[in-house]
């Protein structure tokens, strides 16, 4: 499907949805982790849509891939303080699992956007 921007993306909407939760779920962490913990979830789940929008704005598919690349991992690095926020008792339960799903389907999302670039010539 063709879309006229970035905003467009159903992909695009559910990591800014991501980012968010996140900012949310990190409100009432403690100050001692403002340049810790919450710096740093708040950063990388907002590159993944940052990297979406970048990789849309690119001409080139081998442009495109690396920003999406880069979005994906991004995720990754969001799903591993969530886990890290959740071992040390920062986050309920039912939070971490709304934002791993959300996580999961981003990620098959990206994964299927990635693999139909790569069959472009």
């Amino acid at each position: 499907m063709k879309y006229n921007s970035f905003e467009e993306m159903p992909l695009w909407q559910k990591a800014m949805d991501l980012a968010v939760r996140i900012f949310k779920l990190t409100e009432n962490l403690p100050k001692k982790e403002d340049y810790g913990l919450t710096s740093q979830i708040r950063g990388s789940s907002l590159s993944v849509s940052g990297n979406i929008a970048e990789g849309f704005g690119r001409r080139h598919t081998k442009d495109k891939l690396n920003f999406y690349y880069n979005a994906r991992a991004s995720l990754f690095e969001t799903k591993s303080h969530l886990i890290y926020g959740n071992r040390v008792g920062y986050f309920v339960k039912t939070e971490l699992e709304d934002c791993l799903n959300l996580i999961s389907d981003i990620g098959k999302e990206i994964n299927s956007l990635i693999a139909v670039l790569q069959k472009k010539p």
